[in-house]
């Protein structure tokens, strides 16, 4: 049964109720948790992990699109929207009054942390570092200043949702967002695919970790091309919103929030979902071969909670695979074939089987016949070392006298040393009547003993809080680990040492692990260092948070590897949490830090999430 609330006094004049009804979920959403537990713990799997399978590319019944090309030497970019649909009619919802909120909620201090988030990490809101064919983000944060302080009469959700629609209005001239805190730092991306995600995620990829999660939007420019011409239209949702700009029009806004705010076709409602909202579809349009648009994108987040922005492209003509919701599996939009790094970035929050990543057009000027997509398994050739002949330790010893003999050490008895000839016989040689050769290779043939300590240090970091209660906050904490080092002879050992430390966390909703830091130094053992030496990581972020459905997510600690090698690279010392660490020794060495591998030494992709069948709202 539905009922009519009626608009209270407060509620600005033509505010769309898609927005209040946006709002009011997102209320009641976080009223809720507040009474539920923090945490669902799961229990780990004793199955081993299976890559994903690989997706078929669908098969294309293409039409030829039929495309002009204009003959001028600087052609005008035009898009051509052919879909036209009447505005559609929502009911009047009263939103909750927010105008009363405290100075605190804007900023605040970190607490000491000298440890950010890293913007050369690639996360599904970008990297600090650009490919040149991608889109530049910019953070804007409406509950602060310029000058980065809390406003002094703090924003309401009017507020932010009416300084939106102002910069829509305006054409999106950032000029109009002059008196809002603008990030100095920049991410690009190749892809807007932000899959369900807590929204202090986004402050926090952008480095601005000591913004609360809730009025703020991203700002994402770059251009629109396609090499022969192509004719799509976009799919997408944004929580809360997301409008897309084509050449100086928004073709695309999700749930028409800011229809008021541009002259054009409304977006249309699909009987679909992306993630646990309803989808929409924006207009068709018509790329000319090579020629390039400005393209824009916006979104962001009113209260905080849960935040999504998915934009995905519809080619006309193409039979998609239904996907796990039973809707098309849509290729998302990319302006270039995605790295591996960036494939993963999606994977840990996109559902299997729901939109294809590494397929699908790639919106660029180039062609990408001769670029191959990453895998949607990874195929790792295994390479078999050819058989080595068995080591052995004869080798040929001079005396100070000249004679020399050939011979294999067995053991240092005193001042003596211990050779055994070919024929089985030993003998003994004062150690003084050996070459300085000879006394080289001892040195190194016996190494001092050391002790090894791991050292570990945590601190947990507290986010901002959210205007409603949120009992789901996300547990971010600061792992350093390092090492200690001691030589526990005083038998001089003037030869340098090489110390390599690898730590490792394991994956709290798979079967497999990530190699979070990977750390090396060297040292002589001397009387000045008293043959101790410390080694020390910078140190990464162990995450611990609950998805949408619920579902415990991130990775904990789970070990170390502490390898000390000499200068021949043999292996003197170790300090090994599990044995199969050893094993995967070289493959580490060469691994990617911060990606998931598994214990026999082949990299993975990171867990998927469970498809969240919660859809919050039907509009």
């Amino acid at each position: 049964m539905r009922r009519r609330l009626k608009r209270g006094s407060k509620v600005s004049k033509g505010m769309p109720s898609a927005v209040v009804l946006s709002i009011v979920i997102h209320a009641a959403l976080f009223l809720l948790a507040g009474m539920l537990v923090v945490f669902t713990v799961v229990k780990e799997k004793e199955v081993e992990f299976e890559a994903p399978k690989a997706v078929e590319r669908p098969k294309m019944k293409l039409k030829k699109p039929k495309v002009k090309v204009k003959k001028t030497s600087k052609p005008k970019p035009t898009t051509r929207i052919v879909t036209k649909m009447n505005r559609a009619s929502m009911p009047d919802i009263q939103l909750p009054e927010m105008s009363g909120m405290g100075d605190g909620l804007g900023g605040g201090v970190v607490g000491g942390f000298d440890m950010m988030p890293d913007l050369e990490e690639v996360s599904i809101f970008g990297s600090g570092m650009s490919v040149g064919n991608d889109f530049e983000g910019t953070f804007y944060d409406f509950k602060r200043n310029r000058q980065g302080k809390p406003h002094t009469v703090a924003l309401g959700v009017y507020d932010f949702y009416n300084a939106v629609k102002k910069f829509v209005k305006s054409g999106w001239k950032t000029s109009t967002l002059g008196r809002f805190y603008k990030s100095p730092n920049t991410l690009y991306t190749p892809a807007i695919m932000v899959c369900e995600v807590k929204s202090i995620l986004g402050p926090w990829a952008f480095n601005e970790p000591d913004t609360a999660g809730y009025f703020y939007m991203l700002h994402y420019k770059g251009q629109l091309v396609h090499q022969d011409g192509i004719r799509f239209r976009f799919w997408g949702m944004g929580d809360n919103f997301m409008l897309v700009r084509v050449n100086g029009k928004v073709v695309f806004d999700y749930n028409n929030q800011f229809s008021q705010a541009w002259d054009g076709p409304d977006s249309k409602h699909s009987s679909y979902h992306m993630a646990y909202w309803p989808a929409f579809y924006g207009q068709w349009i018509d790329l000319e071969p090579g020629v390039p648009l400005e393209m824009e994108v916006i979104f962001g987040e009113y209260t905080g909670g849960l935040t999504a922005a998915m934009l995905c492209i519809e080619e006309e003509g193409v039979d998609y695979p239904t996907n796990i919701e039973n809707g098309p599996m849509l290729p998302i939009f990319k302006t270039a074939e995605l790295s591996r790094d960036q494939v993963d970035a999606i994977y840990e929050y996109l559902n299997e089987n729901h939109y294809s990543v590494t397929n699908g057009p790639v919106f660029s000027d180039y062609s990408t016949a001769a670029k191959s997509p990453v895998p949607e398994e990874d195929e790792t050739d295994l390479i078999v070392p050819e058989e080595l002949p068995p080591e052995t330790n004869v080798r040929q010893w001079t005396l100070n006298s000249g004679k020399s003999m050939e011979a294999e050490f067995i053991v240092l008895m005193g001042d003596k040393v211990v050779l055994k000839k070919s024929s089985g016989r030993q003998v003994k040689i004062p150690f003084n009547e050996l070459s300085e050769e000879d006394h080289d290779y001892l040195m190194l043939a016996i190494p001092p003993p050391l002790k090894i300590a791991f050292l570990k240090d945590q601190e947990r970091f507290k986010f901002q809080n959210l205007p409603l209660v949120d009992s789901n906050v996300p547990v971010f904490t600061k792992f350093t680990g390092g090492v200690k080092i001691q030589k526990s002879n005083r038998k001089p050992y003037p030869k340098s040492l090489k110390v390599e430390l690898f730590t490792i966390a394991a994956e709290r909703d798979g079967n497999n692990y990530i190699l979070m830091e990977r750390t090396e130094g060297s040292f002589t053992p001397s009387e000045e260092n008293e043959g101790t030496f410390e080694l020390h990581g910078n140190g990464f972020w162990l995450r611990d948070y609950v998805n949408g459905r619920r579902d415990r997510r991130g990775e904990k600690f789970q070990g170390h590897m502490v390898v000390v090698t000499d200068e021949r690279g043999e292996i003197i010392a170790q300090s090994i949490s599990n044995d199969w660490m050893l094993d995967n020794l070289d493959f580490l060495r060469e691994f990617p830090v911060g990606r998931h591998f598994s214990k026999a030494g082949e990299r993975v992709y990171p867990p998927r999430p469970e498809l969240n069948r919660t859809h919050w709202g039907a509009f």
